[in-house]
């Protein structure tokens, strides 16, 4: 592991406000200036595809990533895209007889919908 993707995954692993790679660059950057934001999108990548971290992706939405890959769901606000952890896990319903034409169904995830509660008070 290089020290560049150290420090991306330390920071990650410190925040819980599940960031955008842009945000993630920012963060990284205070605590080495000269990383590059290709470098932070590539390292990104890598540290989901070797399951350090999630990728959260969302048709419409900015990908953002989490530090905790212990199972759980989210919520995403519908006004500003803020996501937030959901505090109680659901349990996803059984898969295995799943079936849809063309696919190999592998895994499932529930995502929430809502109104963070900085929206809710400009409301």
């Amino acid at each position: 592991m290089t020290k560049q993707r150290m420090v991306i995954l330390e920071e990650l692993r410190n925040v819980h406000s599940h960031p955008t790679a842009d945000e993630v660059y920012g963060m990284v950057r205070q605590r080495l200036p000269r990383i590059s934001l290709g470098t932070v999108y590539r390292n990104l990548d890598l540290l989901a595809e070797s399951g350090d971290i999630l990728k959260l992706e969302s048709a419409g939405s900015q990908k953002r990533f989490d530090g905790n890959v212990t199972p759980h769901q989210h919520v995403r606000c519908t006004q500003c895209g803020r996501v937030g952890d959901v505090m109680d896990p659901v349990r996803l319903p059984d898969i295995s007889g799943a079936r849809a034409p063309g696919f190999i169904i592998l895994s499932g995830r529930i995502e929430f919908e809502g109104v963070c509660e900085a929206c809710a008070s400009k409301n």
